[in-house]
């Protein structure tokens, strides 16, 4: 097993509620209503709130059905105090030269709270509307470029590059980032695995059940050895957790009770076009049936009903979804970038159940407590086991 684990959350810019919102991968908001809006004084709430009970950073997505990452989390800056953020981005959106040093200021602006999430693309539906006409495999080509000029800027080098999609002349930074933000990437296809064992710092995935993560990590390790280099790796993943297990299983099966078939239907209709090959694999998890949804032990897919990208949700008591965190430690997996629903209330859930276990087994430590936060405490909910 590796050292302790990075435990991060998520901002929910799309809106935020009681039940599951759609979004992502072409899926509209709609069709599981927000009644949070995502503003300013509802995303400080939830920063603040994991920034309290110990999480390193939180995860701000991008696409057409949320709200800008960029400008978000630099509004988000001036209200936290040590919270991280990881920011998602797609490189087809504005140049290496103008993205390298929109890093580099945020980090000095910040202090150094810039974690980088390299998005290649939605569906193609959704890059044409921001003026991207590239394939696929195209989108993969122009990150690998984009990604070369990036990293040589924040190396400090002077870069001409005359690439099949990016082309820079004597690009430089006069300021250069300090420190230079980590670069998360995801991807399940080969072309994904290459790209991430070239450039990226953390290789991403999606909750899939512990062995197939394992091959996961085994691939792009192996790919990123191969190329003389070492690569982090997180999992994206909701969770319920409660100080029983009938409890979390009890909010599981509201969250679906409250959604409308028919949108199942309409959601599961879009998502079978999705050209993402993660999402064919979330989509393969349930079939687009609700029935059977918990796919392994704790390992529930009904997010993924209603939901495009991470699918899947930890679930159980304290000590159990600790124990699924502890099992896919043990397959590879470094970092941890949590959601649950509300975001607000689900990130109290985690620090006051959850961390206290992980800490107590040795496997975690705040990244900043306060002297008197909940992160410092001992797991005083670890004996509700519900087992």
């Amino acid at each position: 097993m590796a050292g302790p684990l990075s435990l991060h959350w998520f901002l929910p810019t799309n809106g935020d509620s009681r039940q599951l919102v759609g979004g992502g991968h072409g899926v509209g908001t709609g069709s599981a209503g927000a009644i949070r809006p995502a503003s300013i004084r509802y995303l400080t709430q939830v920063a603040k709130a994991a920034e309290e009970v110990g999480f390193e950073a939180a995860l701000t997505p991008t696409g057409i059905w949320c709200e800008d990452a960029w400008l978000t989390t630099a509004m988000l800056v001036a209200h936290t105090e040590r919270l991280k953020f990881l920011v998602a981005f797609r490189p087809g959106s504005i140049s290496p030269t103008l993205a390298a040093q929109q890093a580099a200021t945020f980090q000095r602006h910040s202090g150094g709270r810039l974690l980088l999430n390299i998005v290649t693309g939605g569906e193609s539906a959704e890059q044409r509307a921001y003026g991207d006409f590239l394939d696929k495999q195209g989108r993969y080509t122009r990150t690998r470029e984009f990604l070369q000029v990036v990293r040589a800027l924040w190396r400090g080098e002077t870069v001409d590059l005359a690439g099949e999609h990016v082309r820079v002349e004597g690009a430089f930074l006069d300021r250069l980032p300090d420190p230079v933000p980590p670069v998360y990437f995801g991807g399940s296809s080969p072309v994904a695995g290459e790209v991430a064992a070239e450039h990226s710092d953390v290789y991403l995935t999606w909750g899939e059940p512990p062995e197939q993560v394992r091959e996961k990590v085994a691939w792009v390790r192996r790919l990123a050895a191969e190329r003389g280099r070492t690569v982090r790796f997180g999992l994206r993943i909701h969770v319920i957790t409660r100080d029983t297990a009938e409890a979390a299983w009890a909010q599981a099966h509201s969250l679906l009770a409250a959604i409308d078939p028919a949108a199942i239907a309409a959601v599961q209709q879009g998502l079978a076009e999705s050209e993402s090959e993660g999402q064919r694999r979330m989509r393969a998890l349930h079939g687009g049936s609700a029935a059977n949804l918990e796919i392994a032990p704790n390992l529930w897919a009904g997010v993924g009903l209603i939901r495009g990208g991470a699918g899947t949700a930890l679930v159980g008591s304290h000590a159990e979804v600790a124990d699924r965190i502890t099992e896919y430690h043990e397959a590879g997996i470094d970092e941890f970038v949590l959601s649950g629903y509300p975001h607000l209330e689900e990130a109290w859930w985690m620090g006051e159940g959850v961390l206290p276990v992980l800490r107590a087994r040795g496997l975690w430590e705040p990244a900043a407590p306060l002297p008197d936060g909940p992160a410092a405490r001992t797991a005083a909910f670890a004996a509700l086991d519900g087992r």
